[in-house]
């Protein structure tokens, strides 16, 4: 991506591997990981060798069913993964080579919830480590929780710490934490919402603060998606798949935390499962999976709207975007 105009060019593409739906980027720059949502999960390593080539390592066992995000501990020595359909967490260690060893740890989620067709049982649809620290948080869809686990940066075990609820059919996603570290989003897929939460410095635990509705029309079924703030802390992003097709655009208090809705723009395509912020805070891409583009926006600063820039890029079913500096 040019960092002047936003404009993206096509580099490359990696080594085939299976429904690799979502990404994580190794902090050294070494490295990038994969799941691999089927029904035996796995979870695939790549080498970075240069800003074009991707070079296949290894794939170990996710141990669970359809993993759906992956993230890296603070320590960097362990990827964490989450199994939507099986309802579990792993750990799983990261050799000094890149390569993946098998798992360490397993948590697996109980309960459910209210919405029958959706949550008849635990999916974890997320796993972020907190900024600093050894806390694990995991948003879990089908029991409507968000969990916060601690990792023993050591030898990799996960333990429960606090089971935090959300409100009852929500569906909670994917997270977001704001740069101060005090507070943590969460958008709910099926509900159409995000609520936030004050952190706990000691405990880690959470403390409602606010529910806001993405949509146009209230109503259930909205296939909410993803979530992200800007590094400025200033606003929040989340997107909203079919039949609106956009991105929701809030403003967010920097002494209380509280969100105030700007507006929803077009996403410019069908279905953005994922979008990412550039690291600079200028630019948003929006990963359209049905109509198998991306879209650049320009983020206004001072009002955090978006603009679109240049055309779409064609990418088939693109599902995750990290970047990357050079």
């Amino acid at each position: 991506m040019n960092p002047k105009t936003g404009v993206l060019k096509y580099l490359g593409i990696s080594p085939s591997v299976s429904n690799p739906s979502y990404l994580a980027i190794h902090p050294n720059k070494k490295w990038l990981f994969s799941v691999n949502e089927i029904n035996n999960g796995t979870l695939s390593s790549f080498r970075i060798k240069d800003s074009s080539t991707l070079e296949f390592i290894n794939a170990v066992s996710s141990n669970g069913s359809s993993p759906c995000y992956v993230s890296i501990d603070n320590s960097g020595n362990y990827l964490l993964a989450s199994n939507y359909n099986s309802g579990s967490v792993t750990s799983v260690p990261i050799n000094p080579d890149g390569s993946l060893g098998n798992a360490v740890s397993t948590i697996q989620n109980t309960g459910k919830s209210i919405n029958e067709q959706r949550q008849s049982s635990p999916h974890a649809h997320s796993i972020l480590p907190s900024f600093s620290g050894n806390l694990i948080y995991s948003a879990d869809l089908g029991a409507d929780l968000i969990y916060c686990y601690k990792i023993d940066t050591i030898t990799g075990q996960l333990s429960t710490i606090s089971k935090n609820p959300i409100t009852a059919g929500s569906g909670p996603r994917h997270l977001a934490f704001h740069p101060n570290k005090k507070w943590l989003y969460v958008i709910n897929e099926l509900k159409g919402t995000v609520e936030g939460f004050l952190i706990d410095s000691v405990s880690g635990a959470l403390s409602y603060m606010q529910t806001c509705s993405l949509l146009k029309v209230k109503e259930d079924g909205s296939l909410a998606a993803d979530i992200h703030i800007t590094p400025s802390g200033r606003f929040l992003y989340a997107s909203v798949r079919d039949p609106e097709n956009t991105i929701a655009i809030f403003s967010i208090n920097q002494k209380n935390g509280s969100l105030t809705h700007i507006e929803n723009v077009a996403s410019g395509g069908k279905t953005p499962r994922n979008f990412a912020i550039d690291p600079s805070g200028t630019f948003l891409l929006a990963a359209n999976q049905n109509s198998d583009n991306i879209i650049t926006f320009r983020i206004e600063p001072n009002s955090g709207k978006l603009t679109q820039v240049g055309n779409a890029v064609n990418v088939p079913s693109p599902t995750c975007i990290k970047f990357m500096n050079q």
